[in-house]
C-alpha cells in the first residue's frame, strides 16, 4: 500500500508540473494610427462656421507668414537667423489662402499654404527655444510653447511678444500666439494677436489648437 501512494504522489506532481501557468502573459500590439486623407486646400472654407460668433470675417491671400500677422514688415531678422524659418514657413506660396476673424478679443488668422522646406527637425527647436526678432522700430521676444498634438502631423506653437517705440518715445506692445501643423506637404498656421492694454477680455489662447484641429479635419475631409 504504501509503494502505491508513493507512486500515485510521483504521478500527481508530474501532472502538476505539466500544467501551463494559470495567468499566461499578454503582448498588447501597437495601436495602429487612424488613416489620413490627402490634402484639400479648397476644404479651408469648410472652418469658416468655426471662426468666433459674431467676429468680422475676411479672406487672406497669400504669400503670408506668422510673422507677417505679428506686426513684421518685409525684411525683419531674427537672432538666432535660422529660427526665422518657423515664422515664415511658405515664405513663396501666392496660393496661401485662409481667412482673417476680427473682433473685440483679438484676430485670429487660419491659414494653408504650401511651406519651402519640411517640418522643423529637432536641432532646429533646440536652438529657437528662445529668440528674438526685428524690423524698423518693432522688436519680438519669441518662445516655443507646448504644440497641440495631432495625429499624422508634426507640430510647433510659439507666443510673441512684441514691442514698436516710435521716434516720439511712444510704445504700444502687442502678443500673439501661433501654432502650426506640417502635413503632407502643407502647413496649417493658427495666429491669434491680442492688444494687451485694450479693454476687452482677449480670446483665449485654446481657440488656436481648436482651430488648427479643426483646420486640419476640414482639410483632410
Amino acid at each position: 500500500m504504501r509503494q502505491l501512494i508513493v507512486c500515485l504522489m510521483a504521478l500527481w506532481l508530474a501532472a502538476c508540473a505539466a500544467q501551463p501557468d494559470t495567468a499566461p502573459s499578454t503582448s498588447s500590439s501597437p495601436s495602429t494610427p487612424p488613416s489620413v486623407g490627402p490634402i484639400n486646400m479648397a476644404n479651408i472654407k469648410r472652418i469658416r462656421p468655426a471662426l468666433p460668433a459674431g467676429y468680422e470675417i475676411a479672406d487672406v491671400s497669400g504669400p503670408l507668414s506668422a510673422a507677417g500677422l505679428w506686426g513684421f514688415g518685409s525684411g525683419w531678422t531674427a537672432a538666432p537667423p535660422q529660427c526665422a524659418s518657423l515664422a515664415d514657413p511658405a515664405p513663396a506660396d501666392p496660393g496661401a489662402r485662409g481667412y482673417s476673424a476680427s473682433g473685440p478679443g483679438g484676430i485670429v488668422y487660419v491659414v494653408v499654404a504650401v511651406p519651402g522646406q519640411g517640418a522643423p527637425d529637432g536641432g532646429l527647436l533646440g536652438d529657437c527655444a528662445h529668440w528674438t526678432m526685428a524690423f524698423a522700430h518693432t522688436t519680438g521676444d519669441v518662445t516655443l510653447s507646448d504644440a497641440p498634438h495631432i495625429d499624422g502631423a508634426d507640430t510647433v506653437a510659439m507666443t510673441v511678444a512684441t514691442r514698436t517705440v516710435v521716434e516720439s518715445g511712444t510704445e504700444t506692445d502687442g502678443q500673439a500666439v501661433t501654432a502650426q501643423a506640417y502635413l503632407d506637404g502643407h502647413v496649417v498656421f493658427v495666429t491669434l494677436v491680442t492688444e494687451p492694454g485694450s479693454p476687452h477680455p482677449p480670446l483665449d489662447s485654446h481657440v488656436v489648437a481648436d482651430l488648427l484641429g479643426a483646420t486640419v479635419s476640414a482639410l483632410r475631409g
